[in-house]
């Protein structure tokens, strides 16, 4: 298996996961759900795949956080949908990087801030999956933008503060139970 940092270095592998971290989450994709979550679909897919960490603030107290991450992840999509013609994407949000892949995605509820970076249209199918986890914008009812419903799954761990209101705030960074399911949806949908 190889480290999201050698994969990285594979520029125009057929798939690549671009994962937005949440808030103050550590290591290179996030070691709640990045990391660990790259590990299983680098294994389980039948592609080769890159992983790309999405470089925002990811800090509640930084107000253009949310903004700066669309911004990132956009250009990065953009840039490697010009460099590599073939790759597609997987996109990864976990908790505000989930508000991060709405925001990115035209979702209506992200629209009304500013500073969003939309994808563009055209390039909606090359987003093979959108995996959300612990997602703040399921709590309100938001949902991603209809372009994307089709292929979005949102995991949310029962008793989440987060996303399903619950009140253990360990069950936030809970979801190993999900990483096959969500290694099957990205399959399923290749």
């Amino acid at each position: 298996m190889m480290s999201p940092a050698t994969a990285s270095a594979q520029n125009c592998a057929t798939l690549d996961v671009v994962v937005a971290r949440g808030t103050s989450e550590p290591g290179y994709l996030g070691s709640a759900i990045g990391d660990p979550l790259y590990a299983v679909l680098s294994t389980q897919l039948p592609v080769d795949t890159t992983a790309h960490r999405v470089e925002y603030p990811a800090d509640l107290l930084v107000p253009s956080s949310v903004g700066d991450g669309t911004r990132a992840m956009t250009t990065h999509l953009l840039s490697q949908a010009a460099a590599c013609p073939e790759q597609r994407f997987v996109l990864v949000g976990y908790s505000q990087g989930a508000a991060v892949t709405h925001g990115v995605l035209g979702s209506p509820a992200m629209l009304v801030l500013p500073g969003m970076w939309v994808l563009p249209a055209e390039l909606s199918s090359r987003v093979v999956a959108v995996l959300l986890f612990g997602d703040p914008l399921r709590l309100v009812g938001g949902t991603v933008a209809p372009l994307y419903a089709d292929r979005t799954e949102n995991y949310c761990t029962a008793g989440d503060p987060v996303c399903a209101g619950g009140i253990f705030p360990t069950a936030h960074g809970a979801y190993g139970w999900a990483f096959a399911a969500a290694a099957g949806q990205v399959n399923a949908r290749l």
